[in-house]
């Protein structure tokens, strides 16, 4: 993501885009369809939490997402926490996404909302305010006609949609992420959000979905859904993600530790 505007000019903040760490190969391999319903795999990453709905190449055209921000909690050390859901980044080199940042900066709280067609920078949304307790929605789809893909943020009743291009994108995976992001080309230390629920059964609106070879519907719908933890270096957890709820739309990610 781009810089936050109160930072020094020194500090850019920059979604990694891709997932980090060695536990992320679990799905790079061939999965199995299951006749009975999805197959949730677990992994771990350094700057991803949340779930990722994996398909083949070129076959994903949409992703939704909604959560409630959560306010975060600020000492005197530099924090920050990027929520989003957008199309590609797993093991892929491009992401189209929308989302929300907070960060902490000298014991203050900072909300700001963007969209990003990574690897080029994100664009903070300077219309759209964000506080805690923002209900925050975003759904990103792809026109095959105009090859774009269309990045709508909404919070509250407000709405910002960009239209762009995205070379290379290959359309192969669908997410709702919680991130720590990359600060001067090194992960933050995470922002202490508490817990961040996502999805219809707390947002009421849309909850995290895809479409997929042209089918829609709940990620817990699809045969291919990977469950990502957040942890450091070391492997302890920094956000644990929970069980998807029963319609498959919904579940909630908790802070454990910065770094």
């Amino acid at each position: 993501m781009t810089r936050p505007a109160a930072l020094s000019v020194l500090i850019v903040v920059t979604m990694l885009g891709v997932p980090v760490g060695a536990g992320i190969g679990v799905a790079s391999a061939a999965i199995p369809t299951p006749s009975g319903g999805p197959i949730t795999f677990g992994a771990t990453t350094t700057n991803w939490g949340g779930y990722v709905v994996v398909g083949t190449s070129g076959s994903v055209s949409a992703v939704t997402g909604s959560w409630v921000q959560p306010a975060v909690t600020c000492t005197k050390k530099a924090t920050y926490v990027g929520l989003w859901d957008g199309i590609d980044g797993f093991n892929t080199k491009t992401v189209e996404q929308g989302g929300t940042l907070a960060y902490c900066a000298k014991g203050h709280a900072h909300y700001s909302a963007w969209y990003e067609f990574f690897p080029a920078p994100s664009v903070t949304i300077p219309s759209l305010t964000v506080t805690p307790g923002s209900l925050v929605s975003v759904t990103v789809t792809y026109n095959a006609t105009a090859s774009t893909f269309a990045i709508a943020v909404q919070v509250g009743n407000a709405t910002v949609t960009h239209i762009g291009t995205e070379s290379g994108a290959t359309r192969s995976s669908a997410e709702c992420i919680d991130e720590r992001p990359s600060v001067n080309r090194q992960l933050s230390s995470l922002a202490d959000f508490g817990t961040v629920y996502f999805g219809a059964d707390s947002t009421s609106t849309i909850g995290c979905g895809a479409t997929i070879g042209g089918t829609t519907g709940s990620f817990g719908s699809f045969a291919t859904v990977l469950s990502i933890n957040m942890v450091d270096k070391k492997h302890h957890t920094l956000s644990s993600t929970s069980t998807l709820s029963s319609d498959g739309s919904s579940f909630a990610g908790t802070w454990v530790a910065a770094s």
